[in-house]
């Protein structure tokens, strides 16, 4: 019988998902209510896995789960939790953590990672596990809760205290640099400087002063000795981005850094020893250009130490849940407005487009639309023309109704249902309000006189299909006159 400990203030719906999924007699689910009645029951016996959230009501579960290290630091831990952005994934995981997961739970999921963490169990060594630095800062800048991202989380938990290179890959505009900054804040060297240096942007010729610096004289113009970027980070962390499009002939002096952590200015002879990590990311494919002799195989071993693959936006448009609402807040303050909320038909708009240009094209959409807006709710006509969607498509309820109400109504017509007016007026309504707002620019002065309706009576019924549209900034100034 495998022993299961959960500890989750949710006294009835999580425990009870865990349950269904391991019942008796085969597993022995305990659930604790809190952290420190889980402590309590790990000292009286060890469980063979741990289910923790991560937010509990009296500790954190970073707290609880360094007591439960100093306890049996062979007890494997899967989190489990509700927080969205990277942090406590990464922290979670780099602690030493079995797992990360979300809820609500994927019960799949869930049966797969504890089937893992009990085979763990069964083959472990005697002996504790090396406990990792502990690290509590946050990136809120890396957002999404999509499988891919929280493999993206586990792997910078992983590889961030540990001091060896790192290669990030990925499409242009995937967040290469993000995910290298968020190294840099969970290891050991956060409190030395963090410098990055796009290797495509700069001429070749300029390249290797930026890096390794040069001496008096050493090319004309050379008046003074320069400090490189590896000298000035002496201690800490420096990302050469791009490093696809790196010159051969400074390929070679990199490997030799990497490999002595030695290297000399341009134009002198002596040889300065530092101590940097390197993280180095591109969005081409160093193997292939390696094949091809136009990137050094030995230099693409060195930097392929761990490699971070990151997922184009398309593969995890579900994140877009979490990265429109992040985006319009950021640039709302930025940039003076009050959008607050999206309207359907145009977050279907976003969901529905390939996002060739990833995170990257993302903002930049949502920045034009900002500017194009008015009033709190962004609207489809907002948006500028993305490629491939023309016609801005509709999709939702909404969008049911302007197709087809018959079939809306009919698939609704059933013994169990017992609102069926009311459900479709709700849902002409929320067609009304959308296409008024939207033909009015997000106008409600001209949108309720469209309607016939008070402005009033419209928020009223606003608020009522959870579209949380508040004033317009003409119907404020009319309403303060």
């Amino acid at each position: 019988m495998a022993h299961l400990l959960l500890i989750d203030d949710d006294a009835v719906f999580v425990p009870a998902q865990v349950r269904q999924t391991f019942p008796a007699p085969a597993y022995r689910v305990v659930v604790a209510e809190n952290g420190n009645h889980g402590v309590e029951l790990i000292r009286r016996g060890a469980p063979d896995v741990v289910l923790l959230d991560l937010h509990l009501a009296d500790r954190s579960g970073l707290d609880v789960y360094r007591s439960i290290r100093a306890i049996d630091a062979r007890i494997p831990v899967i989190f489990i939790t509700t927080t969205k952005t990277a942090d406590g994934a990464i922290e979670a995981v780099k602690h030493g953590a079995f797992d990360y997961l979300h809820k609500p739970l994927d019960l799949e999921q869930l049966r797969r990672v504890v089937a893992e963490a009990l085979e763990v169990t069964r083959r472990r060594p005697a002996g504790g596990l090396a406990e990792l630095p502990p690290r509590l800062e946050a990136d809120g800048a890396m957002l999404g809760a999509s499988t891919r991202m929280l493999d993206i989380y586990k792997a910078i938990g992983r590889v961030a205290a540990q001091d060896v290179t790192v290669l990030i890959t990925g499409e242009s505009g995937t967040g290469k640099e993000l995910v290298a900054r968020a190294i840099y804040q969970h290891s050991a060297r956060s409190h030395a400087p963090f410098l990055a240096l796009n290797c495509a942007a700069i001429p070749e010729n300029l390249l290797e002063s930026e890096l390794f610096g040069h001496e008096r004289g050493a090319f004309t113009g050379a008046d003074r000795r320069r400090i490189g970027k590896f000298e000035q980070c002496h201690g800490g962390t420096v990302l050469l981005d791009e490093i696809g499009d790196m010159p051969m002939a400074l390929q070679a002096k990199i490997l030799r850094l990497i490999q002595d952590q030695t290297f000399e200015r341009l134009g002198g002879n002596e040889t300065i020893r530092t101590d940097v990590r390197l993280i180095a990311s591109t969005h081409r494919d160093l193997r292939a250009r390696a094949a091809e002799d136009k990137f050094r195989a030995d230099l693409y071993y060195r930097l392929g130490v761990f490699t971070i693959q990151l997922p184009p936006l398309r593969e995890r448009i579900d994140d877009l849940a979490i990265l429109v609402p992040h985006y319009l807040r950021r640039f709302s303050a930025e940039l003076g407005r009050e959008v607050h909320d999206i309207a359907p038909d145009a977050f279907a708009r976003l969901q529905a487009y390939s996002w060739p240009g990833n995170i990257r094209e993302l903002q930049s959409v949502l920045r034009q639309a900002l500017l194009r807006a008015s009033g709190t709710v962004l609207l489809a006509a907002f948006l500028p023309e993305l490629a491939g969607l023309p016609g801005a498509p509709r999709s939702g309820p909404a969008a049911e109704s302007a197709l087809d109400l018959e079939r809306f109504i009919r698939q609704r017509l059933a013994p169990t249902t017992n609102d069926l007016a009311a459900e479709t007026h709700r849902e002409v309504d929320r067609l009304l309000m959308t296409l008024a707002l939207e033909y009015t620019h997000g106008n409600h002065r001209d949108a309720s006189r469209l309607l016939g309706i008070s402005r009033q009576t419209m928020r009223v019924r606003l608020r009522a299909l959870g579209l949380h549209v508040a004033h317009s900034v003409e119907a404020d100034d009319e309403d303060s006159a």
